[in-house]
């Protein structure tokens, strides 16, 4: 062989060596992001289109939180926020569309004293996603509901199961129970 022909071999073999690299660099990325977002990762995925753009997203979500001062609560704090949830649950049955409200509104209390900023609900919802993924998905479920009753379109029983999703998130936040115990499924709902 001559030396053109080893050279071309050799920038041939650093390069394919660079691709394998670059491809395996790759693959820790959206391994790493899939476990960190758990269900949020597909929610992405959906909602993006593709793989790129959904981890782009992602990544922006990450840098953006990654900037907040989010504090735990004092006791103090947590055993006020865990009665107001108490003395607002207790009320359901004699108004629960007052409750959903005062539940969403409880649970943007305890977001902002935690050092949430309080935007759009996108906007909250993807910030929460980034270290609570696996109950963003019952605020989502919960706004949708509370939506559907700003309109006069929910029943009593989807109320409860709004106020359900907004415990999960209210636990979570609160440091109650782990991402994976909040996750609220027909199961627990049924219960």
């Amino acid at each position: 062989m001559d030396n053109q022909t080893i050279l071309i071999v050799a920038v041939v073999v650093v390069l394919a060596i660079a691709v394998a690299g670059y491809v395996l660099y790759q693959k820790k990325q959206s391994q790493r992001l899939e476990q960190r977002f758990g269900p949020e990762y597909a929610e992405a995925l959906n909602q993006h289109g593709s793989r790129a753009r959904a981890e782009a997203e992602l990544r922006k979500r990450e840098k953006r939180v990654g900037k907040f001062e989010i504090v735990p609560l004092a006791p103090a704090e947590v055993q006020r926020f865990s009665q107001s949830w108490m003395r607002l649950q207790g009320s359901f049955i004699d108004d629960p569309k007052g409750v959903l409200i005062q539940a969403e509104q409880l649970v943007r209390e305890l977001m902002r004293k935690r050092g949430f900023p309080m935007g759009d609900f996108e906007l909250r919802a993807a910030d929460l996603s980034v270290d609570h993924p696996s109950v963003v998905s019952n605020y989502r479920a919960a706004q949708k509901i509370l939506t559907r009753d700003q309109r006069g379109e929910a029943d009593t029983e989807e109320l409860r199961r709004a106020v359900v999703h907004f415990r999960a998130l209210f636990d979570e936040l609160l440091g109650a129970k782990t991402a994976r115990d909040a996750v609220v499924t027909p199961a627990k709902l049924a219960a």
